[in-house]
């Protein structure tokens, strides 16, 4: 029986070797320029993770266990803040996808505003917008859930208006043609094709809210995030330690459910 060959290599072209040689010369010269624009003190910085690695690290994997409860009542804080500001912001979101959809308005000066109001909220971090509501409501858990749900609609507005224009259409035109209104369109033509969806990306959102707000206590949102501002102004980095085990914990476990649960809906 003859042997079986590999069909031969095909050999780069002179032209795609030259252009693939200048792209990675332009991405060396981009790196090595962005480290020389931000004044690195590379001596300096070197000498301070030999120093802090001595004395901070083994200390940040020996948690101060008897902190439990104080972390553990910050961390459901926080997952309280991320929760209600991920709710807020999938409400809010669904009538800004709906006008920034260029099928659901017909009109390009509404989508217009739409998307300009959807790219204004993402312009802003939720630091940012932390700050601005402690200052509006004080400092509270009530202004991190401002913060993550403003912050959030932005991103699921966006979200929603792509999955909006991507809908089967000639559902909503069958249903047109036999005489259906916009209601009966809307709740039977549109909703139930974009439902999973919405969900979907709800879900994984508040993930990512539940990330944000683990921060936000360092500038008096509430949450966790306030315990690491104390812990890392006091240089308690046996407590620190802890609380960066109980995120990852948590953040894990919620990582593996809402996998399971969009993996499920989608």
């Amino acid at each position: 029986m003859a042997e079986l060959q590999m069909p031969p290599k095909k050999k780069s072209s002179p032209v795609k070797t030259v252009k693939r040689s200048i792209i990675a010369a332009v991405v060396i010269a981009l790196y090595i320029w962005t480290f020389l624009g931000i004044n690195i003190d590379w001596a300096r910085a070197i000498e301070r993770m030999a120093n802090n690695f001595e004395r901070v690290i083994p200390r940040l994997f020996s948690p101060d266990w008897n902190a439990l409860d104080k972390v553990m009542d910050a961390m459901i804080e926080t997952l309280y803040i991320a929760f209600a500001g991920s709710l807020m912001a999938a409400i809010l979101a669904i009538p800004l996808g709906f006008l920034a959809a260029n099928n659901m308005t017909n009109n390009r000066f509404l989508t217009g505003v739409g998307k300009w109001i959807l790219s204004a909220v993402r312009a802003f971090p939720d630091l940012i917008l932390a700050l601005l509501f402690v200052v509006a409501v004080g400092p509270n858990p009530f202004a991190g859930v401002l913060a993550i749900a403003i912050g959030s609609t932005g991103m699921l507005g966006k979200l929603y208006s792509e999955v909006l224009e991507s809908i089967d259409m000639k559902v909503v035109e069958a249903m047109e043609a036999n005489g259906a209104n916009k209601l009966q369109i809307l709740f039977h033509g549109v909703i139930p094709q974009v439902i999973p969806e919405f969900l979907s990306y709800a879900i994984y959102r508040f993930e990512v809210d539940v990330r944000a707000s683990t921060i936000l206590g360092v500038v008096g949102a509430g949450g966790i995030g306030t315990l690491i501002f104390f812990a890392s102004s006091n240089r308690n980095w046996n407590e620190m330690g802890l609380i960066i085990l109980i995120i990852i914990v948590v953040v894990t476990i919620i990582d593996f459910i809402s996998a399971a649960i969009r993996k499920r809906i989608v």
